[in-house]
């Protein structure tokens, strides 16, 4: 079964407002066996809303609508559909008694414009929003079923796991979706399909390879649809066992999950403490630890030593080094590291530093030169970059190739 995903908004159009909406209806969608064909953005104005509701009856089984049934003028969703059904206006008592509780709870004023949130066109099913004041509706038409639901988030995904869901799966047999990804790092996607071509070529119409490319890793999954869940899983088994044998040196992990998490759950793992001495990231590479939870049976801390005077202080980098080969060089950097390991206490210490740009680079050190150092207990390694001239961009190549250079040590570890 087909669906699509139509999120109402100018909002969105103009970039006020991220779609997070699409991409967690999507996986929930997926979850249930429902296979998204599209997902569009609309203006806040009738006729797209009539154009994207035409189109998208003649593309999927089912549409998901999101936004425009607030209680201003400019939420015209409701008006709009009605429209579209030609139908007229009824009121939902328990949507109204919903309406009442809120607002006596909240001891704000019902107004009537409040009260003609429980109108809703005279051919929908209502689903009852107990998130907040705005239903959602659930019309059958010409064999296509449409279900409009609030935007806002919360109350959008009470919705869809209470309501949409579980209706649909009574509604439709409903097939099965399975996904296996793995995690590469340090490996270009050309070369990936190059060493993988055969095993892609042998794969059945019903499982499809997909390769999901971000700054210093790719993500490859594989996707199976048909009807018995045991027999996908057990396909799909066997072609990503093929695909690690062929190309296992760069597998980071066999689950869906960030390059970090896979660095910390590896440490976890062997029991091994991680500190970081950042200069031209700036605190970049932490955040990306630190943003999961569990982070600090691993990461112990570390520094933002920006200046020449931090690295000395802070680190015990030496002056001479700084002096005479630069902050930005492999032998402060090393030093960096292993004064970071140190001073922190931890088995291992990655340190970065580099010219971020867009200025300060010199015709010796060009901006996008970046070095970086992983030091362990019994050996510092080192690694040079030469990225381009974009500040954001060097700032993330650099905090991840610290990651995939300090995985490739940890794995080695027996």
């Amino acid at each position: 079964m087909l669906a699509e995903i139509i999120t109402i908004g100018d909002e969105i159009l103009i970039g006020q407002v991220v779609d997070t909406n699409s991409a967690w209806m999507a996986s929930k969608l997926n979850d249930a066996g429902i296979r998204v064909k599209q997902i569009t953005s609309v203006s806040d104005e009738r006729t797209h809303i009539l154009e994207a509701l035409a189109a998208g009856c003649e593309r999927a089984d089912v549409l998901l609508i999101t936004g425009g049934l607030g209680p201003t003028k400019d939420d015209i969703t409701k008006k709009t559909l009605a429209e579209y059904f030609g139908v007229g206006f009824k009121s939902d008592e328990a949507t109204l008694e919903q309406v009442r509780k809120i607002f006596a709870r909240n001891n704000r004023p019902l107004l009537e414009v409040n009260i003609r949130q429980a109108d809703v066109p005279e051919n929908c099913t209502v689903l009852l929003n107990k998130n907040g004041t705005a239903p959602g509706m659930w019309f059958e038409y010409n064999g296509k079923i449409i279900i409009s639901m609030p935007g806002v988030p919360f109350e959008m995904m009470y919705l869809v796991e209470e309501e949409v869901i579980p209706r649909l799966k009574v509604r439709f047999e409903l097939s099965s979706i399975v996904h296996h990804t793995m995690l590469t790092a340090g490996v270009g996607e050309s070369f990936l399909a190059e060493e993988i071509a055969d095993i892609e070529d042998s794969l059945p119409a019903h499982i499809k390879l997909a390769y999901l490319p971000k700054l210093g890793q790719v993500r490859l999954r594989l996707s199976g649809y048909g009807e018995s869940r045991d027999e996908l899983t057990r396909e799909i088994g066997v072609f990503s066992t093929r695909i690690r044998e062929r190309v296992g040196d760069f597998v980071v992990t066999d689950e869906d999950k960030p390059l970090e998490k896979a660095l910390l759950d590896l440490m976890e793992s062997k029991r091994l403490t991680l500190s970081v001495a950042e200069s031209c990231t700036g605190g970049y590479l932490s955040h990306l630890i630190t943003q999961h939870p569990g982070c600090s049976s691993v990461f112990v801390g570390g520094t933002v030593t920006y200046s020449n005077q931090l690295k000395q202080s802070v680190l015990g980098v030496l002056p001479e080094t700084l002096a005479e080969k630069g902050a930005v060089s492999q032998e402060t950097v090393t030093e960096m590291a292993e004064g970071a390991r140190k001073n922190f206490g931890s088995d291992f210490a990655v340190a970065i530093s580099g010219v971020a740009g867009p200025d300060g680079g010199t015709p010796q050190k060009p901006v996008g030169t970046v070095w970086v150092a992983v030091a362990g207990k019994n050996e510092t390694v080192t690694k040079l970059f030469k990225f381009g001239n974009r500040r954001a961009q060097n700032i993330e190549r650099a905090a991840v190739n610290a990651i995939i250079l300090l995985l490739a040590r940890v794995k080695g570890l027996a």
